[in-house]
Formats: C-alpha cells, sequence, structure tokens
C-alpha cells in the first residue's frame, strides 16, 4: 500500500493533485488481480477537467464518486456513469476526468475466468455503464458502498474483498492460464508456435484459451507485451527517447512506429507531445509500489 502526490508541469503547481492507494487483495485471490486501487484527483476551479489516454489494459471495473469521466475506447463510449467497466484493450482509452474519487479492480486473465461467465473476446476494446452491461452488471451493487462518501476507505475495500468472494468460482483452466501468462509476461518469444511450446500445448489450444480468457489472439497478445514493455520504459524515463525505450524484440524503429500507430491510434511522437498528467504520475506510483508500472506488465501467480 502506498501513495503519490504529483501534478502536471503544464499548469500551476496547486492546480492538478493526483494521489493514489494500492491494496494488495487477499492471499484466497491470489492471480486475479492486478490490485485493488483508490485515486483522488482534485483540480482547481477553472483549472479542468483533465484529458489523459490510457494504454491497453486488462479488464477492469472503476467507480467514480464526486464526478464521473468520458471516455472512450475504439468507437465504444461512456459519460456520466458511475460505474465504468471495461474489457481487455489492444488500443487507448481517450478520457476526460473532473475532480473525482475512483476506487479500481483490475482484473488478470485468471481472474476474468473466475468471476465473468462471458469469452473475454466478446468485450475486448469495450467501454461501457457497467450497471447496463450485460457481462459486467453483477458488480453494480458495489456502487451503493463505493460512490458514497460517508463511507470511509476501509469499509469500502473490505465490501470490494465481500464481493469477489461471495463472487468467485473455480475454473479448470488455472494452470493453463498461469502458464500462458507468465510466458507473455516474462518470456520472449518471437512467435506463436515458440509460445505454445513454451507452455506444452497445441497452438490451436493456444489460441482457444486465449480468445476465452485473455482476449485476443496469441499473435497480438504477444505484440501487444512487447508494446507495452517500450511504451512503459518510456513513460519511466523521463526525457529518454523512443529509440532507447524500444523493446529488443523490434526489428528497427519503422516496425516499433507501425506498432504504435495500432496500439494508440497515433504516432510516438503525437503522444510524446501530449501532456500526461494522470497516466505519468500512476505509472510512477505503480512502479514504485506494485513493482511494475502497467497491468499487462503485472506477472500470474506462481505455478504450483
Amino acid at each position: 500500500m502506498g501513495e503519490c502526490a504529483h501534478t502536471s508541469g503544464q499548469v500551476p503547481p496547486s492546480a492538478y493533485r493526483l494521489t493514489a492507494e494500492f491494496r494488495e487483495p487477499p492471499a484466497e485471490f491470489e492471480g486475479c488481480f492486478t490490485t485493488f486501487y483508490h485515486m483522488t484527483l482534485t483540480i482547481d476551479p477553472g483549472a479542468g477537467p483533465l484529458v489523459d489516454y490510457l494504454q491497453p489494459e486488462w479488464a477492469n471495473i472503476r467507480f467514480f464518486c464526486g464526478g464521473a469521466p468520458a471516455a472512450e475506447i475504439g468507437g465504444s463510449r461512456v459519460a456520466d456513469a458511475p460505474f465504468v467497466a471495461t474489457g481487455p484493450s489492444a488500443l487507448p482509452c481517450r478520457f476526460t476526468m473532473p475532480s473525482v474519487q475512483m476506487w479500481g479492480v483490475g482484473f488478470l486473465p485468471l481472474g476474468w475466468a473466475r468471476f465473468f461467465g462471458a469469452d473475454a473476446s466478446a468485450c475486448t476494446n469495450t467501454i461501457a455503464d457497467g450497471a447496463a452491461h450485460p457481462v459486467f452488471r453483477h458488480f453494480a451493487g458495489l456502487s451503493e458502498t463505493l460512490c458514497n462518501p460517508a463511507i470511509d476507505r476501509e469499509e469500502q475495500f473490505a465490501a470490494i474483498v465481500a464481493a469477489m468472494r461471495q463472487r468467485m468460482r473455480p475454473t479448470r483452466d488455472d494452470a493453463r492460464i498461469r502458464r500462458v501468462h507468465a510466458e507473455l509476461v516474462e518470456g520472449e518469444h518471437a512467435a506463436v508456435h515458440d509460445l505454445a511450446d513454451a507452455c506444452a500445448m497445441s497452438i490451436r489450444t493456444l489460441e482457444r484459451l486465449c480468445m476465452r480468457y485473455f482476449g485476443f489472439s496469441p499473435k497480438l497478445l504477444m505484440r501487444r507485451q512487447r508494446f507495452m514493455r517500450s511504451l512503459s520504459t518510456y513513460m519511466l524515463q523521463r526525457g529518454s527517447r523512443w529509440t532507447e525505450a524500444m523493446d529488443a524484440l523490434y526489428h528497427d524503429q519503422a516496425q516499433f512506429t507501425r506498432e504504435f500507430r495500432e496500439f494508440m491510434t497515433m504516432n510516438p511522437s503525437e503522444y510524446a507531445a501530449l501532456d500526461h498528467p494522470i497516466l505519468t504520475s500512476f505509472m510512477e506510483a505503480r512502479a514504485r509500489v506494485w513493482g511494475s508500472a502497467a497491468q499487462t506488465l503485472d506477472p500470474p501467480a506462481p505455478l504450483r
């Protein structure tokens, strides 16, 4: 658990303040979640709202108190919803954020298997009002507690734990999900057949498993992982050049630029020219407190 405070470099220091606190889920949920986290964004009157871009992620549910964002992923949009849900993404989420308090829960692929009945591939690049979406609405009851400023943070955290405990179900694919996830995060496989061999399964089985619980094909997941390693390195090393942050598996800068355009819908130079008042602060705090800067870089629970 920890906190960060950071202000945007392009506004007066007192105009924006972000604090983030990360909570470790209880051991019974090992491998299911990235983190449970609470964020407070305070913007001085007349200085906001803030605009930023989230990088590709695993699935998330977020509960907002005191305001709500307008956000979009591809052609999927949501506004003024206290409970916002997203599926696994391979595109950026552009959001406009007012002063707000937020609880977030990030689901790793094993978490998707245990908490959702639909294929992850049916919810990719989706952002929605969670209370109205058939895949996510079983968590809507949390809004009553998490969106109530009169309820203290410890009680809110306890409500998240209780809700997850009530809804978790076993899956027979645990070991295979963990193995694929570990190879994606820790391995450096250049081709899908290398990943399949490392996971001791056929390419067809690997593809089925990935679409069901990870949301995307093995090839796209490998490309997303390589891209996110590069983007996170760049975001954490302020003042660095893209060539210094590029993953070693990229053949050249032209390949990296093509991949960047696909995953972020803009060129690296366009992204670098934007201010990232929320994302940079959050990633720095996450790396310092949690050990990795982004959800997609979180390792799975160890195989047993």
